[in-house]
């Protein structure tokens, strides 16, 4: 403690009053120099004293602090006397309960992105795999040239599967990141519709399927046109993949004070119970899914609806079909 130099000058410091102040009580009596030295010797003991309690506290709370930095969180050093120094021990405890928070936070975030790794490697393998076979088969001289063809076709489904694989990823990893900017624009459903059905057109085509559109022109919603329609791709995909040959899909929308409703529904084989509260998780992939589906395309449209202060449902039932019910609500002025 005497190391200290703001203690070497207080002591410093009260020595010398008390010197003064001797010299100044010789003039009056002995009586009179004896009770000021034993004054001084006690107000120097008190305040020696007072000052190692002090040290021995700021020695408590550096091992604290030491502790902490540890990663041990399960201290607690709430003091509710008054003082400065309750302030300080009830502040530091505050502050080991965030740092414990954000610990379980970046622990939790670190399975989730160890596990994430782990989906993303696998649904790449499986193409890559696949690719790696068929190129070495078409290497081959004495294949028939319809398998040729045929491996060569397969492999470019491949390609184009990676391709969305890893853009949909990438968008993924955007608005995770919050680095997407949704605009905010007066968007029509019935362009949204229109701009959406494009890309499902022709497997829609191929099984034959018949699509119905219901609402009026004027229903319009405050979003992203470009960002919503990937997430209705996404639904009609899912859709038109689990839905049978000559099957329906009926997109119907409407508008109400409170919020813009567009409702997607098939005819298709329908989700199990158990498996609806799971459906718009990341790589998650029902019984029914088909072999190249890769668990995206639902959570990808979940984050993009979410995020523009809207929300998604799912209503389903075995051998009947699947509604999803996406809801754009109006912001409050």
């Amino acid at each position: 403690m005497l190391r200290n130099r703001e203690i070497r000058l207080v002591l410093l410091l009260m020595c010398t009053i008390s010197l003064v102040m001797l010299a100044a009580a010789a003039f009056f009596s002995l009586a009179a120099v004896v009770l000021v030295l034993m004054t001084s010797m006690l107000l120097i003991g008190c305040s020696f004293l007072f000052t190692r309690l002090r040290y021995r506290e700021i020695e408590k709370l550096s091992g604290y602090l030491r502790r902490i930095s540890g990663g041990d969180y399960s201290l607690d050093i709430r003091d509710n006397r008054e003082g400065e120094f309750s302030i300080l021990k009830n502040t530091m405890y505050k502050v080991t309960v965030m740092l414990s928070e954000q610990s379980a936070f970046l622990h939790k975030d670190k399975i989730h992105l160890t596990d994430a790794i782990s989906d993303i490697s696998h649904q790449l393998k499986a193409p890559l795999t696949s690719m790696m076979v068929m190129a070495d088969l078409v290497d081959d001289a004495k294949l028939p040239e319809a398998k040729r063809t045929e491996f060569t076709r397969n492999i470019r489904i491949q390609l184009e599967r990676l391709d969305w694989l890893v853009s949909s990823l990438l968008k993924l990893s955007k608005i995770d990141a919050g680095t997407v900017q949704f605009k905010k624009d007066q968007v029509r459903v019935t362009k949204l519709i229109e701009k959406a059905l494009q890309p499902v057109l022709i497997p829609i085509d191929i099984k034959e399927q018949t699509v119905s559109v219901t609402g009026d022109d004027s229903v319009s919603f405050l979003g992203d046109l470009n960002w919503t329609t990937e997430a209705v791709i996404n639904i009609l995909k899912n859709g038109v993949e689990h839905t049978q040959s000559g099957g329906t899909i009926a997109i119907s929308f409407s508008e109400n004070p409170l919020f813009t409703e567009i409702r997607i529904e098939d005819n298709g084989k329908g989700i199990p119970k158990e498996e609806i509260p799971h459906i718009f998780k990341r790589f998650y992939k029902g019984k029914g899914a088909g072999e190249g589906s890769s668990g995206i395309g639902l959570s990808l449209a979940h984050s993009i609806i979410t995020k523009q202060n809207g929300d998604i449902e799912v209503q389903s039932e075995l051998h009947k079909g699947t509604q999803f019910r996406i809801r754009f609500y109006k912001q409050v002025v």
